[in-house]
């Protein structure tokens, strides 16, 4: 979501810190690009000057002057700023209050409410083990009512028996009492939408408001509509007081402004962001982890929890014993293709390391986008068991014979092999370093060998681990390679072998040096 305003502020912040010395008048120079940035992001007027106003306040003092590189200290002043502007820390859904704690999800029409409750509701009922029911008030459309249970049904989620002859109170009232008979912890009450905010829509959710005295009221905004998000949290949080705000469509192309401006214009917390259309595509919004991505210094911890969660610890363990032995294999490495799909694919990836957001472009213009990955995994999909077993038997006849089948040509299947080859080569040289590959992961992790459960790490500890690793963000800092947790051969992703050279990208291209 943020691409746009990341490009924009990387290339005014690439001048600045490529001069020796700043005076007042570059500076000056500098903000008037950085305003201009935001407002292009949809940023509100008055966001924008007081952000601006506050970063020069500051980039002209003596701070700026005294520091040995003073265009990266400019740097840091913004990115401080930024945080500050969306909220310092992360503001988790509060669920500290009497049992059955109730929820209520507003917006308008087409904000994605409905589809984030359901995404709100499974990630309490996977994260925080609580037992969730879901109650849809939108009586104006039986579809919508209809959607939340089908959705319920999906993630096995209990929804409340629609009754089409109920006001949206009354459904109110009746899932707060099923809630308590049923010893359900938490009830999320989707309301209804409007096109545009009314007097209606307002009136009937403040009154569902005065029956559930809800301990969270959140207002579900779609990131892609800019200043009319802004507009409408106004409204509603003026009528309703909003606890907090979940961004969807996050994961679209919009310019950003609207996190950067909602959290400033109403004082209220972004919880939650939607990063997809999958039922676990919800994230925590954490403002400094925001702004290292709009500042293109990546998101590594983000980056650690998605591998925590996408990968299968004990096939990840198993696999990397067979490769401590030598033994790896072409179905091996569509395996790991298939990791990197879960992740997000190479996009995905890259735009979370740090340094690596300028590249994705440029990665994607050489080819070295999903669909590489797709072409690599359907030739293996080709191979029979016997030849993903032995890679030595494919001469090249069989080559012909599996590129037909995969739609792709022999220099494709050519290159399979290649990467096979050379990472097979590197996993053997893992292997042979003290302790193993095994042994090697869990010196990482301070010694022990075992792989630490990083789905119930906090991220202060994330954040610590990633640093300890070598891997703490910063404009240009290239990772050593990907978190632990992922499959092991993914360490070396910029420099996988079988990639085309590209110019900037390090070790693009390059494989291991044969002995």
């Amino acid at each position: 979501m943020f691409e746009s305003l990341s490009d924009r502020l990387s290339g005014i912040f690439d001048k600045l810190t490529r001069r020796g010395a700043l005076s007042e008048a570059d500076v000056s120079e500098a903000m008037r690009e950085v305003r201009r940035a935001l407002l292009e992001a949809d940023v509100a007027l008055d966001v924008v000057k007081s952000f601006t106003d506050r970063v020069k306040a500051r980039a002209v003092g003596a701070e700026v002057v005294k520091s040995i590189t003073p265009g990266q200290m400019v740097v840091k002043i913004v990115h401080d700023e930024l945080i500050a502007t969306l909220g310092s820390e992360a503001k988790p859904i509060d669920l500290q209050a009497a049992a059955p704690v109730p929820i209520l999800m507003v917006g308008l029409q087409g904000s994605g409410k409905t589809t984030t409750t359901a995404k709100i509701a499974r990630r309490l009922k996977e994260r925080e083990r609580r037992k969730v029911l879901m109650a849809s008030l939108d009586t104006r459309r039986p579809a919508a009512m209809e959607q939340l249970k089908v959705l319920g049904e999906q993630n096995g989620i209990d929804t409340l028996p629609i009754v089409m002859s109920q006001s949206a109170v009354e459904i109110a009232r009746r899932a707060m009492t099923a809630a308590r008979l049923g010893g359900y912890d938490v009830v999320i009450l989707d309301t209804a939408g409007r096109v545009t905010v009314d007097e209606g829509l307002m009136d009937e959710a403040a009154e569902v408001k005065r029956v559930t005295e809800p301990h969270e009221v959140l207002l579900v905004a779609d990131a892609l509509t800019g200043q009319d998000a802004v507009n409408t949290a106004r409204a509603f949080d003026g009528r309703l007081g909003i606890t907090g705000i979940v961004l969807t469509r996050v994961d679209g192309d919009g310019r950003g402004g609207a996190a950067l401006s909602m959290r400033a214009v109403t004082g209220k917390p972004i919880k939650l962001m939607g990063v997809g259309e999958k039922a676990d595509a919800l994230e925590d919004f954490h403002p400094s982890r925001v702004a290292d991505r709009i500042l293109g210094m990546g998101d590594i911890v983000a980056l650690v929890e998605k591998a925590a969660a996408g990968i299968d610890a004990e096939k990840a363990a198993k696999m990397a014993a067979r490769m401590g032995k030598g033994e790896f294999d072409l179905d091996d490495l569509a395996e790991q293709l298939k990791q990197m799909q879960k992740l997000g694919g190479m996009g995905g990836i890259m735009g979370l390391m740090p340094g690596m957001g300028k590249m994705k472009g440029q990665m994607a213009a050489a080819g070295l986008d999903d669909r590489f990955l797709k072409r690599q995994i359907a030739v293996i999909q080709s191979m029979t068991k016997k030849e993903r077993a032995k890679p030595a038997l494919l001469d090249a006849k069989r080559r012909r014979r599996i590129a037909a089948g995969s739609g792709t040509d022999v220099a494709d299947v050519n290159k399979v092999l290649k990467l096979h080859r050379q990472m097979a080569d590197m996993m053997k040289a893992m292997g042979k370093k003290k302790g193993g590959m095994m042994g090697a992961l869990g010196s990482m992790f301070g010694g022990g060998g075992g792989m630490p459960d990083l789905s119930r790490m906090d991220p202060a500890a994330l954040e610590k681990m990633a640093k300890d690793m070598g891997m703490g963000g910063g404009a240009g800092g290239m990772p050593p390679g990907l978190p632990p947790g992922l499959p092991p051969g993914l360490g070396g992703l910029p420099g996988l072998p079988g990639m085309p050279r590209m110019p900037g990208l390090p070790g693009a291209g390059k494989g291991p040096k044969k002995k």
